[in-house]
């Protein structure tokens, strides 16, 4: 369980030398809760239009009395070993414990027994609270703690594990087949959002086309947008879309575990941080997304749904701004009336796309950039 626990702070480190706004003309999804505003920040930093829709939030702790009753229940078991999974779970853990009275006792039965924790930041939590731990995950992930525990021995013993929105029920299992009493808690749950529009209008925006990328920072945001989808019948044009147009971005391998299962393979960076997940949408949308090209009529740059012809902004519709990017990325090449009436969804319209045409010309500074080929279909003129 490897992805950054929705709730932890994102690092978002700046990159020397990068342009001012890598991602000035892309529209990004945000499908975060809690602290979703630093990921909004830096992307808008950044240059993109933000779309915010949060897929689920997190319970509030005093609506949460099953955390009360598992903490309860492991101050009893007084365990022998205890894993802790992510900064917040444990931040949030031991404050939920406070209100109720019980805070002192958690502190000292997880001071009686050895704790282990999944990386650098829930180290830090557990020690901030006066904890000390005896081991940490090489690779911060859960499956290489239970690998250290069962190398030691389990059998007999009681062991804790604080998790978080997203149960890797494998490991717990692992700890169960080898003779230990295994409790858990749970110091946030996921709930879906009261009264949200916001996300069947993110979901329709991926499948019409009018979104870049969409990012997930929990495994749980990626089921809900499924069960939303399914809702509202577009399940099957949502995944199509994330397949083909929109480019979907995680913040580490369980997060993408879903998307995986339905076909759709994520950018997921080498470090699970939130700032790595940034460099590496910037990259591949630069990479990939950005056309440019010397014409007759100019240097022109195509970032997302940003057009610069010689340096100056020009503003498109988007159907005219769709045929100008086939058209770029065939550079100079000539498309064919039926391809460009097929790409537009004009169902073999002549006069809809001579519209269209003349619409993009009317916007250009130069027309005659989109030049004519008889009997063929259009081109750039470079």
């Amino acid at each position: 369980m490897n992805a950054l626990a929705p709730a932890e702070a994102p690092q978002v480190e700046e990159t020397p030398g990068a342009p001012e706004s890598p991602l000035e003309g892309f529209r990004i999804g945000v499908t975060s809760h809690r602290r979703s505003q630093d990921l909004i920040e830096a992307l808008e930093r950044r240059g993109a239009e933000v779309l915010h829709a949060p897929a689920l939030k997190i319970a509030p702790v005093q609506e949460d009395m099953r955390l009360i009753e598992d903490t309860r229940t492991i101050i009893a078991a007084k365990p022998d070993l205890c894993i802790a999974t992510t900064a917040y779970g444990m931040r949030r853990w031991c404050e939920a414990a406070d209100s109720f009275g019980i805070g002192d006792e958690l502190l000292e039965t997880l001071a009686a027994c050895r704790m282990f924790v999944r990386g650098p930041k829930a180290r830090g939590a557990v020690r901030a609270a006066g904890l000390a731990d005896v081991g940490i995950s090489s690779d911060e992930t859960t499956a290489t703690l239970v690998d250290m525990l069962l190398a030691e021995g389990v059998r007999g013993k009681t062991v804790a594990v604080q998790l978080h929105g997203y149960t890797d029920v494998r490991q717990l299992e692992r700890l169960r087949m080898s003779g230990a009493t295994v409790l858990t808690v749970t110091p946030y749950r996921w709930v879906k959002p009261d009264g949200e529009d916001r996300l069947p209008r993110l979901i329709e925006a991926a499948c019409s086309g009018n979104l870049d990328v969409l990012t997930f920072t929990s495994a749980p945001a990626v089921d809900a947008m499924w069960s939303t989808a399914h809702e509202m019948g577009v399940y099957k044009q949502l995944i199509e879309s994330l397949k083909t147009t929109v480019t979907t971005a995680v913040v580490g391998p369980v997060t993408a575990q879903p998307l995986l299962d339905a076909g759709i393979t994520p950018l997921v960076p080498e470090r699970f941080r939130m700032g790595a997940l940034i460099r590496l949408v910037v990259e591949h949308l630069a990479l990939n997304h950005v056309r440019r090209l010397d014409t007759r009529s100019g240097n022109i740059e195509l970032r997302g749904r940003s057009l610069r012809i010689d340096g100056q902004p020009v503003e498109l519709a988007p159907a005219p701004l769709l045929l100008l990017r086939a058209l770029l990325g065939a550079e100079g090449a000539v498309l064919s009336r039926d391809s460009l009436s097929d790409l537009l969804e004009l169902r073999g319209s002549v006069h809809a796309l001579d519209m269209t045409v003349s619409r993009l010309r009317s916007a250009l500074p130069d027309g005659r950039l989109v030049e004519t080929v008889v009997k063929r279909g259009y081109r750039i003129r470079v």
